[in-house]
């Protein structure tokens, strides 16, 4: 029996962002919840599915307030385990002026990347109709093995799996180790949403095309979506029979101040459409309407601060929609 539509594993933490400054002429930081498989899970609660976290933090300030505020936003926190013996991880946000962001991470041994296999509540994950991943749950050997544990449950409890790099090289000893988990990651899922300089990473290819055909001749991926910041997205879907793809623009009618958690936005809302309409006989007008629905909700995330506190309504998302049609 699926008692949730989406569990996801990875990264619960602190992201800091400069808000103004003091009289001093010190930075302000605001201390907004993050982590890319959360934020995901925040956009699909806000959208009214049943999503669980699984994932690990301290047992302190920082830990408990992550803890009280996913429960607040309705994210199940059954597996969100609290540890005496690491700290909550935290990172720290430089935005530019045109809202893209650098990141400085507090993180060796954090909490988060300490998560243990034997943590996990296997019945959980076998309970969703969707499972959802990314690498920073691969950085090292405790969580790579509950990451690899996870994804044994849910492919044996038929949940659909869906991965995304989120590629943050700085947590990475060197770059081909990050290539090697990308890769794992990729031969584990179904659904993949990708960034196209993660895509080119991975593949060595320029051209998005170029890039997809790679993945397609290596893994058996039916839906892959491509995101360009600025640029829009891409939808690339095939049953083995046709392939169907579609390019869509981003809303320039709003404006950007932080990119933080727009691709987990955009992935969140691929996932709602497969919730709500299947993961079959996929058509050109539905990947069509499937990205537009998903540009407009990444899109409205950058015109705020922060990620996972401050996810759209359905109906700011349809009236964006309908403004810029």
């Amino acid at each position: 029996m699926k008692n949730y539509d989406v569990v996801a594993l990875g990264e619960l933490l602190v992201d800091f962002t400069q808000n103004g400054m003091s009289a001093q002429g010190n930075w302000l930081m605001e201390a907004n919840p993050g982590g890319a498989p959360c934020n995901v899970l925040a956009m699909l609660a806000k959208l009214e599915h049943s999503v669980s976290f699984v994932g690990k933090v301290g047992n302190d300030m920082f830990g408990k307030m992550l803890q009280s505020k996913i429960a607040s936003l309705g994210i199940g926190t059954e597996n969100l385990v609290l540890s005496k013996e690491y700290k909550t991880t935290l990172a720290f946000v430089h935005t530019s002026n045109d809202g893209d962001r650098s990141f400085s991470f507090y993180r060796n041994q954090g909490a988060d990347s300490m998560l243990e296999s034997s943590e996990l509540k296997s019945e959980l994950i076998s309970a969703a109709k969707i499972f959802h991943f990314g690498t920073l749950s691969m950085t090292n050997e405790n969580c790579f093995n509950a990451t690899k544990a996870a994804l044994e449950i849910a492919k044996n409890s038929s949940v659909l799996r869906s991965f995304d790099p989120n590629l943050r090289l700085p947590l990475w000893e060197n770059e081909n180790q990050a290539k090697e988990k990308i890769l794992f990651g990729l031969s584990e899922c179904e659904i993949l949403k990708i960034a196209s300089e993660e895509l080119e990473f991975v593949s060595g290819e320029k051209s998005i095309c170029d890039g997809v055909n790679w993945l397609r001749s290596k893994f058996n991926i039916p839906l892959i979506t491509v995101t360009k910041g600025k640029e829009g997205s891409e939808a690339f879907y095939s049953d083995g029979k046709i392939s169907l793809h579609e390019s869509v623009g981003t809303f320039s009618n709003v404006k950007t101040i932080d990119t933080t958690g727009a691709g987990d936005t955009f992935c969140a809302c691929v996932l709602r459409e497969i919730l709500c309409n299947g993961y079959e006989n996929f058509s050109a007008d539905r990947l069509q309407k499937m990205l537009v629905f998903a540009n407009a909700a990444s899109s409205l995330v950058t015109t705020k601060k922060g990620s996972l506190s401050i996810m759209p309504e359905r109906t700011e998302i349809e009236q964006l929609i309908k403004g810029g049609l």
